[in-house]
C-alpha cells in the first residue's frame, strides 16, 4: 500500500473512531430528540452519515458514480430506521470502506469521478466525504452536549 493511501486510510480510521466515541451509549430517546423543531435529530444525522459512508465514500473509492451497495434501498434516506439498524449499517459501511481502501491503488486517487455535475478527483471526493462525516459527527456531539446540560438541571429529562 502506498504511503498516500495509508495516510488517507489512517485519517478515515481516526474519523470513524471519533464518530464511535460520539455515539457511544446513545439511547433511542436521545436519537429522536431535537433542540428546536426546525433542527434535525440525531437519528436523521446518522441516516445521512450512513449514506455518506456506505454510498458516497464508496463511489469515490470505486470510481463509479452509480455505485450502490448490494441490497441498498433507493429510499434509504426517507426511511425511519431504528437506531440499532443505523449504527449497524454505519459499522458495515466502515468495514467496506476500510477493505476497499486496502485494494485501492495510488494512481486511482487522481482519476476523476463526475457526480451530480461536479467532477472531482477520487482523492478530493474522499476528503470531502470524510470531512462531511466529521461535520455531522460534530452536530451529534453538539446535540448530546445540550442533552447533558439539560440533564444537569433536570435529572428526569429524556428518561
Amino acid at each position: 500500500m502506498s504511503e498516500r493511501i495509508q495516510v488517507l486510510k489512517d485519517y478515515v480510521a481516526y474519523v470513524f473512531e471519533r464518530l464511535d466515541r460520539t455515539v457511544d451509549s446513545l439511547s433511542e430517546l436521545e436519537a429522536y430528540w431535537k433542540p428546536v423543531e426546525e433542527s434535525n435529530n440525531i437519528r436523521w444525522i446518522l441516516n445521512h452519515i450512513s449514506r455518506l459512508i456506505n454510498v458516497l465514500m464508496m463511489i469515490y473509492i470505486k470510481g463509479d458514480p452509480s455505485y450502490m451497495p448490494e441490497g441498498w434501498p433507493e429510499d434509504y434516506g426517507e426511511q425511519q430506521h431504528p437506531l440499532e439498524k443505523l449504527l449497524g449499517d454505519i459499522e458495515k459501511g466502515k468495514l467496506a470502506v476500510h477493505d476497499a481502501l486496502d485494494e485501492m491503488k495510488e494512481t486511482e486517487l487522481l482519476t476523476h469521478v463526475t457526480r451530480r455535475g461536479t467532477t472531482r478527483t477520487r482523492q478530493l471526493g474522499l476528503f470531502v466525504m470524510t470531512s462531511e462525516v466529521v461535520h455531522h459527527g460534530g452536530q451529534i456531539a453538539n446535540i448530546r452536549g445540550i442533552i447533558k446540560r439539560r440533564r444537569e438541571k433536570d435529572s428526569e429529562f429524556l428518561k
